[in-house]
């Protein structure tokens, strides 16, 4: 979380490969899920938000989903306080649902599994 306006930009532009100066928000979460980092271009300049929470952590989202997550503004402001919003994010792709939903119990006898 040390990065800056230059890193985050980079970061916006060559990983996300998004245009830094769309006017979208880019967050950034450190790997315990305690810090983030927003990076937003207002029309004159580069803006940087930061926050670290005293307790808890950032909702955790799902790595399986590789579509693009877009947050509406209630949404970005939940999660940026700090508020559970994991149910908001698709659970599991269909390739991970359909190899979990037959198991074999130790007997041998079919168990079928809820996936929810």
């Amino acid at each position: 979380m040390r990065a800056s306006y230059d890193t985050l930009f980079n970061k916006a532009k060559s990983v996300l490969e998004k245009d830094p100066f769309s006017g979208h928000l880019f967050v950034f979460i450190n790997r315990l899920r305690t810090s983030m980092k927003c990076l937003y271009y207002d029309g004159t300049g580069l803006v940087i938000v930061s926050k670290r929470l005293e307790r808890g952590t950032f909702s955790k989202i799902n790595p399986f989903y590789k579509k693009e997550i877009v947050l509406t503004q209630a949404e970005f402001s939940l999660y940026f306080e700090g508020a559970d919003l994991e149910k908001r994010f698709i659970d599991s792709p269909s390739e991970i649902k359909k190899s979990y939903q037959k198991n074999t119990c130790r007997n041998g006898s079919a168990l079928q599994n809820l996936i929810v």
